[in-house]
């Protein structure tokens, strides 16, 4: 009976009796609205409670706490920090203890934690008393301006706070990103301040502009039937942009061999653009004329109207203007052979006008001599000679025919500019060779 009576006091001990657990102090700057008997937690498990609360000579809130004796020992490095689970409470505090590593020296029973080892809370009317009173007041009438907006519309809000997870988790990636950018965050915020200080000195201004938006926000709101029908019609027109983007990309891609090609040319057309400018500038007259000339307000005065009102002429032309354009392509060919030598031709026009220069009284009259080849030209290492052929001998030597001369060879030059061979296209159809002797 004895040893039955001591192994039921045992156990009464183990399951009823107190460890005793151990007694902590910390110093805060303030108590924070903490009352005794609050909590206190270490992870968010609770390990014992707040058994005073008092204040030291020096302002200090002195928080005295119990442990329980199952948690075990707290070691050096423990700190404390007063929370609070919601702002909506009443001395609803506790304290939190994160306590120190375990490879460090426990705590004694009773020791204290100093304030540089606790942190205070912070309460929100420690925050609006460093607002000014301009501040606060606007910040009463966002609260309440807040409130009204909401009024009545409850199951819109709950509506749109399913969509309240995907913003946070938005806002959570932005903020890692902006946390990697850092350089870039401080400029953003440098150059934002910067803004919002030359707004602030154009303060009449965004007033103004506040109250202009507000006064077209109400006529819209006013006309809500138009702007209806214009969202309406809006669809469809976006729809097409759509439609019109998607074929412009690949009309860019198309583009790109010519641009391509077009790099290394580039940069010779800026002297061809700036000796057009004042042709362009001498012509702005002229094609306003013509603008006139094409379409003109009112009815029967311009060659668009000219042009509807024929429709033979339209007939016609509608067979002409491809035979035209076959006859131009065609024609091609031969212009881009002759136009090497217009400055040739253009000379012979020249001179051969101020043949026939001299006149009387009957009119313009020309003394002409034909001479065909009448010096011969050799050369040889004593020197270059011309030698005179007897006139029975000069036309046998005379070369009738196509002579196959390049442009420029009916001159002489010396700085080489002739004969041209407008970058190898004439080569094969004219002798650069024949050309005039000397230099």
């Amino acid at each position: 009976m004895a040893v039955v009576l001591a192994a039921a006091v045992i156990v009464a001990l183990l399951m009823f009796g107190s460890s005793g657990g151990t007694t902590l102090t910390a110093y805060f700057e303030n108590a924070g609205q903490l009352v005794k008997g609050n909590q206190v937690k270490v992870g968010g498990r609770t390990i014992g409670s707040v058994t005073d609360v008092g204040l030291s000579r020096n302002g200090q809130a002195i928080v005295k706490m119990k442990i329980d004796g199952g948690f075990g020992r707290l070691h050096q490095g423990t700190t404390a920090v007063i929370r609070a689970p919601s702002l909506s409470g009443i001395a609803n505090r506790y304290v939190s203890l994160q306590p120190g590593p375990n490879n460090a020296p426990e705590l004694p029973d009773g020791a204290v934690l100093t304030s540089d080892k606790t942190t205070a809370p912070v309460e929100v009317d420690q925050i609006f008393d460093t607002f000014d009173p301009k501040t606060r007041e606007g910040l009463r009438n966002f609260i309440r301006g807040s409130a009204a907006q909401y009024r009545g519309k409850g199951r819109q809000a709950s509506e749109s706070l399913r969509y309240l997870a995907p913003a946070i988790s938005t806002t959570a990636q932005l903020t890692d990103e902006l946390a990697r950018s850092q350089a870039e965050l401080e400029r953003f915020v440098r150059d934002t301040s910067g803004v919002v200080t030359t707004l602030a000195s154009r303060s009449d201004d965004l007033s103004a502009l506040v109250r202009n938006a507000a006064a077209t926000s109400a006529a819209i709101g006013d006309d809500q039937q138009a702007l209806a029908r214009t969202l309406d019609v809006l669809a469809p027109a976006l729809r097409k942009g759509s439609d019109a983007f998607a074929g412009l990309r690949t009309t860019l891609d198309r583009l790109d061999p010519l641009v391509a090609v077009s790099k290394p040319v580039a940069p010779k057309l800026a002297p061809f653009f700036a000796a057009l400018r004042p042709l362009v500038r001498d012509a702005q007259p002229t094609v306003e004329d013509l603008r006139f000339l094409i379409r003109s307000a009112g009815s029967g005065n311009d060659l668009t109207e000219l042009t509807s009102e024929l429709p033979q002429l339209a007939s016609t032309a509608h067979t002409a203007f491809p035979n035209s354009i076959r006859a131009l392509q065609k024609s091609q060919p031969v212009v881009e052979y002759i136009r090497p030598y217009t400055p040739d031709f253009t000379g012979w026009l020249q001179k051969f006008a101020e043949v026939a220069a001299p006149y009387d009284a009957n009119g313009h009259y020309a003394r002409v001599q034909p001479v065909f080849a009448s010096f011969q030209y050799s050369a040889d290492a004593s020197g270059a000679s011309l030698t005179a052929i007897p006139p029975q001998q000069r036309l046998g030597t005379f070369q009738f025919g196509n002579q196959r001369r390049c442009p420029g060879t009916a001159t002489q030059n010396s700085d080489g500019s002739a004969p041209f061979l407008d970058m190898g296209q004439l080569s094969g159809s004219c002798d650069p060779s024949r050309r005039l002797p000397g230099p």
